[in-house]
Protein backbone atom coordinates (compact mmCIF):
# COMPACT_ATOMS: atom_id res chain seq x y z
CA UNK A 1 0.00 0.00 0.00
CA UNK A 2 1.38 3.29 -1.16
CA UNK A 3 0.94 6.45 1.66
CA UNK A 4 -1.75 8.06 -0.58
CA UNK A 5 -3.35 4.75 -0.76
CA UNK A 6 -2.70 4.61 3.37
CA UNK A 7 -4.05 8.14 3.78
CA UNK A 8 -7.30 7.45 2.04
CA UNK A 9 -7.66 4.59 4.43
CA UNK A 10 -7.05 6.53 7.80
CA UNK A 11 -9.75 9.63 6.34
CA UNK A 12 -12.00 6.73 5.36
CA UNK A 13 -11.67 4.74 9.22
CA UNK A 14 -11.90 8.01 11.07
CA UNK A 15 -13.42 10.65 8.97
CA UNK A 16 -13.52 13.82 10.43
CA UNK A 17 -10.37 13.05 12.99
CA UNK A 18 -8.01 12.34 10.47
CA UNK A 19 -9.22 15.66 8.07
CA UNK A 20 -8.47 17.68 10.98
CA UNK A 21 -5.37 16.56 11.99
CA UNK A 22 -2.98 18.88 10.17
CA UNK A 23 -0.10 18.87 12.18
CA UNK A 24 3.15 17.57 12.03
CA UNK A 25 5.62 15.62 14.51
CA UNK A 26 9.22 15.06 14.92
CA UNK A 27 9.73 10.80 15.15
CA UNK A 28 13.10 9.92 16.26
CA UNK A 29 14.15 5.96 15.78
CA UNK A 30 16.83 4.29 17.93
CA UNK A 31 17.77 0.89 17.00
CA UNK A 32 16.96 -2.44 19.78
CA UNK A 33 17.43 -5.87 18.22
CA UNK A 34 16.15 -7.85 21.25
CA UNK A 35 12.52 -7.52 21.65
CA UNK A 36 12.47 -7.84 25.21
CA UNK A 37 14.90 -5.48 25.95
CA UNK A 38 12.84 -3.07 23.50
CA UNK A 39 9.82 -3.43 25.72
CA UNK A 40 11.45 -2.60 28.79
CA UNK A 41 13.30 0.38 27.51
CA UNK A 42 10.03 1.62 26.30
CA UNK A 43 8.47 0.95 30.23
CA UNK A 44 11.12 3.14 31.48
CA UNK A 45 11.52 5.59 28.53
CA UNK A 46 8.07 6.46 29.50
CA UNK A 47 8.59 8.75 32.19
CA UNK A 48 11.26 11.08 29.98
CA UNK A 49 8.95 11.85 27.64
CA UNK A 50 7.54 15.12 28.62
CA UNK A 51 11.13 16.05 29.03
CA UNK A 52 11.69 15.77 25.42
CA UNK A 53 8.19 17.18 24.58
CA UNK A 54 8.81 20.56 26.91
CA UNK A 55 12.09 21.03 25.09
CA UNK A 56 10.11 20.71 21.06
CA UNK A 57 7.67 22.85 21.92
CA UNK A 58 6.47 24.61 18.54
CA UNK A 59 2.81 24.88 18.10
CA UNK A 60 1.22 27.71 20.13
CA UNK A 61 -0.89 28.58 17.59
CA UNK A 62 -4.22 26.84 16.06
CA UNK A 63 -6.27 28.46 13.20
CA UNK A 64 -5.05 31.50 13.70
CA UNK A 65 -5.39 31.46 17.31
CA UNK A 66 -3.09 31.73 20.33
CA UNK A 67 -3.89 28.58 22.32
CA UNK A 68 -2.01 29.26 25.61
CA UNK A 69 -0.42 26.08 25.02
CA UNK A 70 3.05 25.70 24.21
CA UNK A 71 2.17 22.62 22.29
CA UNK A 72 -0.93 22.53 20.84
CA UNK A 73 -0.52 19.73 18.35
CA UNK A 74 -0.24 17.13 21.48
CA UNK A 75 -4.14 18.00 22.17
CA UNK A 76 -5.39 18.03 18.82
CA UNK A 77 -3.22 14.57 18.02
CA UNK A 78 -4.57 13.34 21.33
CA UNK A 79 -8.25 12.63 19.40
CA UNK A 80 -6.88 9.80 17.48
CA UNK A 81 -7.08 6.44 19.19
CA UNK A 82 -4.59 4.33 20.36
CA UNK A 83 -2.73 7.48 21.01
CA UNK A 84 -1.48 9.12 24.15
CA UNK A 85 1.56 7.48 26.69
CA UNK A 86 1.52 3.85 26.45
CA UNK A 87 0.70 1.38 29.13
CA UNK A 88 3.54 -0.84 30.82
CA UNK A 89 4.02 -4.23 29.13
CA UNK A 90 5.46 -7.08 30.99
CA UNK A 91 7.25 -8.69 27.62
CA UNK A 92 7.11 -8.41 24.32
CA UNK A 93 5.03 -11.18 24.15
CA UNK A 94 2.81 -9.69 26.05
CA UNK A 95 2.61 -6.66 23.65
CA UNK A 96 2.63 -8.91 20.94
CA UNK A 97 -0.71 -10.52 22.25
CA UNK A 98 -2.03 -7.17 22.34
CA UNK A 99 -1.81 -6.24 18.62
CA UNK A 100 -2.95 -9.70 17.72
CA UNK A 101 -6.05 -9.23 19.38
CA UNK A 102 -6.89 -5.79 18.22
CA UNK A 103 -6.16 -6.90 14.67
CA UNK A 104 -7.82 -10.19 15.07
CA UNK A 105 -10.89 -7.93 16.18
CA UNK A 106 -10.58 -5.52 13.06
CA UNK A 107 -9.44 -2.77 14.78
CA UNK A 108 -6.16 -1.97 13.05
CA UNK A 109 -4.76 -4.02 10.40
CA UNK A 110 -1.47 -3.50 11.64
CA UNK A 111 0.91 -1.92 14.20
CA UNK A 112 1.33 1.21 12.43
CA UNK A 113 -2.41 1.96 13.45
CA UNK A 114 -1.03 2.18 17.35
CA UNK A 115 -0.23 6.09 17.63
CA UNK A 116 1.45 5.83 20.91
CA UNK A 117 3.89 9.07 21.65
CA UNK A 118 6.66 5.85 22.28
CA UNK A 119 6.44 2.28 20.29
CA UNK A 120 8.15 -0.45 19.06
CA UNK A 121 8.00 0.34 14.95
CA UNK A 122 6.74 -2.39 13.45
CA UNK A 123 8.72 -2.78 10.50
CA UNK A 124 12.23 -0.86 11.73
CA UNK A 125 12.90 -2.89 14.46
CA UNK A 126 13.11 0.70 16.22
CA UNK A 127 11.75 1.97 19.12
CA UNK A 128 10.03 5.21 18.05
CA UNK A 129 9.74 8.20 19.70
CA UNK A 130 6.41 10.45 18.61
CA UNK A 131 6.23 12.54 21.50
CA UNK A 132 8.05 15.76 20.07
CA UNK A 133 6.66 19.06 17.95
CA UNK A 134 8.63 19.45 15.15
CA UNK A 135 11.36 22.11 15.86
CA UNK A 136 12.40 25.23 14.13
CA UNK A 137 15.99 24.86 14.32
CA UNK A 138 17.69 22.01 13.42
CA UNK A 139 20.09 22.01 15.72
CA UNK A 140 17.77 21.24 18.50
CA UNK A 141 16.19 18.58 16.33
CA UNK A 142 20.37 17.06 16.04
CA UNK A 143 20.19 17.42 20.17
CA UNK A 144 16.62 15.45 21.09
CA UNK A 145 17.80 12.92 18.68
CA UNK A 146 21.38 13.11 20.55
CA UNK A 147 19.19 13.52 24.30
CA UNK A 148 17.10 9.95 23.45
CA UNK A 149 19.72 8.26 22.23
CA UNK A 150 21.91 8.61 24.96
CA UNK A 151 18.70 8.09 27.56
CA UNK A 152 18.53 4.79 25.48
CA UNK A 153 21.91 3.58 26.48
CA UNK A 154 21.98 4.84 29.95
CA UNK A 155 19.04 2.70 30.91
CA UNK A 156 20.69 -0.03 28.25
CA UNK A 157 23.23 -0.14 30.64
CA UNK A 158 21.84 -0.08 33.70
CA UNK A 159 19.46 -3.06 32.95
CA UNK A 160 22.68 -4.94 32.20
CA UNK A 161 24.48 -4.11 35.54
CA UNK A 162 20.86 -5.04 37.06
CA UNK A 163 20.50 -1.72 38.26
CA UNK A 164 16.47 -0.91 36.79
CA UNK A 165 15.53 2.67 36.90
CA UNK A 166 11.93 3.24 38.30
CA UNK A 167 8.71 2.46 36.10
CA UNK A 168 5.74 4.80 36.80
CA UNK A 169 2.22 4.66 35.47
CA UNK A 170 0.74 5.72 32.35
CA UNK A 171 -1.62 8.04 34.33
CA UNK A 172 1.28 9.68 36.16
CA UNK A 173 3.32 10.19 33.39
CA UNK A 174 0.70 12.04 31.46
CA UNK A 175 0.27 14.80 34.55
CA UNK A 176 3.79 15.81 33.30
CA UNK A 177 2.85 15.33 29.67
CA UNK A 178 0.15 17.98 29.89
CA UNK A 179 2.10 20.28 32.25
CA UNK A 180 4.92 20.15 28.93
CA UNK A 181 2.62 21.03 26.44
CA UNK A 182 0.89 23.32 28.52
CA UNK A 183 3.67 25.43 29.78
CA UNK A 184 7.08 24.33 28.17
CA UNK A 185 10.10 24.69 29.57
CA UNK A 186 9.08 27.32 32.25
CA UNK A 187 6.60 25.20 33.90
CA UNK A 188 7.09 22.59 36.65
CA UNK A 189 7.34 19.24 36.51
CA UNK A 190 6.32 16.66 39.44
CA UNK A 191 9.28 14.46 40.96
CA UNK A 192 7.38 11.51 41.75
CA UNK A 193 9.39 9.98 43.62
CA UNK A 194 9.86 12.87 46.25
CA UNK A 195 6.07 13.80 45.78
CA UNK A 196 7.17 17.26 44.88
CA UNK A 197 7.15 19.97 41.92
CA UNK A 198 10.62 20.98 40.34
CA UNK A 199 11.26 23.51 37.84
CA UNK A 200 11.38 22.04 34.59
CA UNK A 201 15.12 23.48 34.20
CA UNK A 202 16.41 22.02 36.98
CA UNK A 203 15.43 18.57 35.67
CA UNK A 204 17.64 19.22 32.93
CA UNK A 205 20.10 19.79 34.78
CA UNK A 206 19.39 16.37 36.41
CA UNK A 207 18.87 14.71 33.03
CA UNK A 208 21.78 16.16 31.66
CA UNK A 209 24.01 14.77 34.54
CA UNK A 210 22.51 11.45 34.09
CA UNK A 211 23.48 10.72 30.69
CA UNK A 212 26.79 12.33 31.32
CA UNK A 213 28.55 9.11 31.81
CA UNK A 214 27.43 7.89 27.87
CA UNK A 215 27.65 11.34 25.63
CA UNK A 216 31.44 10.79 25.46
CA UNK A 217 31.20 7.04 24.15
CA UNK A 218 28.49 7.81 21.80
CA UNK A 219 30.44 10.77 20.34
CA UNK A 220 27.71 13.29 20.94
CA UNK A 221 28.47 15.52 23.98
CA UNK A 222 28.10 18.61 21.55
CA UNK A 223 25.09 17.74 20.15
CA UNK A 224 23.65 16.78 24.22
CA UNK A 225 24.84 19.82 25.33
CA UNK A 226 23.25 22.07 22.72
CA UNK A 227 20.33 21.26 25.24
CA UNK A 228 21.59 24.19 27.62
CA UNK A 229 21.16 26.38 24.52
CA UNK A 230 17.12 25.04 24.44
CA UNK A 231 16.78 27.05 28.53
CA UNK A 232 19.00 29.86 27.65
CA UNK A 233 16.87 30.72 24.28
CA UNK A 234 13.54 29.46 25.05
CA UNK A 235 12.36 27.19 22.44
CA UNK A 236 10.04 27.72 18.97
CA UNK A 237 6.83 28.45 20.97
CA UNK A 238 8.09 31.10 23.14
CA UNK A 239 9.51 33.36 20.45
CA UNK A 240 6.72 32.64 18.05
CA UNK A 241 4.32 33.91 20.90
CA UNK A 242 6.93 36.69 21.65
CA UNK A 243 6.63 37.59 17.84
CA UNK A 244 3.04 37.31 17.96
CA UNK A 245 3.22 39.90 21.15
CA UNK A 246 5.45 42.19 20.07
CA UNK A 247 3.58 42.82 16.64
CA UNK A 248 -0.23 41.41 16.65
CA UNK A 249 0.21 39.81 13.02
CA UNK A 250 0.39 36.06 12.37
CA UNK A 251 2.43 36.91 9.34
CA UNK A 252 5.15 37.96 10.93
CA UNK A 253 5.19 34.42 12.91
CA UNK A 254 5.37 32.94 9.75
CA UNK A 255 8.23 35.23 8.36
CA UNK A 256 10.09 34.83 11.68
CA UNK A 257 10.16 30.84 11.22
CA UNK A 258 10.84 31.17 7.53
CA UNK A 259 14.16 33.48 8.97
CA UNK A 260 14.96 31.42 11.81
CA UNK A 261 14.64 28.13 9.76
CA UNK A 262 17.19 29.03 6.76
CA UNK A 263 19.26 30.95 9.54
CA UNK A 264 19.94 27.74 11.17
CA UNK A 265 20.51 25.57 8.15
CA UNK A 266 22.84 28.09 7.01
CA UNK A 267 24.49 28.33 10.22
CA UNK A 268 24.09 23.87 10.68
CA UNK A 269 25.53 23.40 6.93
CA UNK A 270 29.15 25.95 8.28
CA UNK A 271 28.88 24.08 11.61
CA UNK A 272 29.38 20.54 9.89
CA UNK A 273 30.61 21.61 6.38
CA UNK A 274 28.29 19.91 4.45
Amino acid sequence: MNPDERYLQIVEDMQMVARANLIFGLHIHIGIEDRETLIHMMNQLRYFLPHLLALSTSSPFWQGRDTGLKSYRTTVFRRFPRSGIPDQFGSWSEYEEYLNTLVELHCIDDGKKVWWDLRPHPLFGTLEFRICDVPTDPHVTVALAALAQALVVKLYRLRRDNLGFRIYSRALVEENKWRAARYGIDGKMIDFGKHVEVPFRDLVVELLAFVDDVVDDLGSRREVEYVKRILSDGTSAERQVQVYRDTGDLRAVVQFLVNETRASVERGAKTYHV
